[in-house]
C-alpha cells in the first residue's frame, strides 16, 4: 500500500528524477509549452506552480530560490519578467495538461503541458514557423524550375 507516500517516482532514482523535473520546469518556463508523458506532466505541475508563485513575489530571496532550482539564468529572467506578471491576479492554476495520444515505442500516453494565457505567444511562434516554411518552399520551387529550364536548354543544344 502507498498510504501517505506522495509524489511520483517515474522509474528513476532520486538524482535522476530531480534533474528530469528541473529540466522540464525550465523548458516549460522558456517555451510555454512542452510535450511529454502524462505522468511527467502531472509530476512537474506543482514545481512550475511554485516557480510562478516565487516569480509573483518578485523579491531577491524568491529570485535566488528560483535560481537554485531552474537550470538557466535566462529561464529565471523570463519567469520574473514575462511569465509571473501574466498571473498577477490569479491564485493558482497556471497550467493546462492536454492529452495528445500515445507514444510510438512503448505506448505511453503523451500530453502537452502549457502555461495558460500563452496562446498569443504560441500563435506568434506558429505563424513565424509557417512563414519560414513557406519561404523555403518558394525558394525550392524556384530552384526546381530553374533546373528544369537548364535541362531543357541543354537537351535542345544537344539535338
Amino acid at each position: 500500500m502507498r498510504h501517505r507516500n506522495g509524489g511520483f517516482k517515474l522509474g528513476r532514482n532520486t538524482s535522476h528524477r530531480r534533474a528530469l523535473l528541473r529540466n522540464l520546469v525550465t523548458s516549460v518556463i522558456i517555451e510555454d509549452r512542452v510535450e511529454t508523458t502524462v505522468a511527467k506532466a502531472k509530476a512537474v505541475r506543482p514545481h512550475v506552480e511554485k516557480m510562478i508563485t516565487l516569480g509573483k513575489k518578485g523579491d531577491v530571496h524568491s529570485r535566488r530560490q528560483a535560481l537554485s532550482f531552474l537550470m538557466t539564468d535566462a529561464a529565471v529572467e523570463r519567469l520574473f519578467d514575462t511569465v509571473a506578471p501574466r498571473y498577477g491576479d490569479r491564485q493558482g492554476g497556471y497550467l493546462r495538461i492536454v492529452r495528445t495520444g500515445f507514444q510510438k515505442g512503448d505506448g505511453a500516453e503523451k500530453a502537452f503541458i502549457e502555461l495558460l494565457g500563452a496562446e498569443k505567444q504560441l500563435d506568434a511562434k506558429r505563424q513565424k514557423r509557417e512563414d519560414v516554411k513557406s519561404k523555403k518552399r518558394a525558394e525550392l520551387e524556384k530552384q526546381l524550375e530553374e533546373s528544369k529550364k537548364d535541362e531543357e536548354k541543354g537537351g535542345e543544344e544537344a539535338a
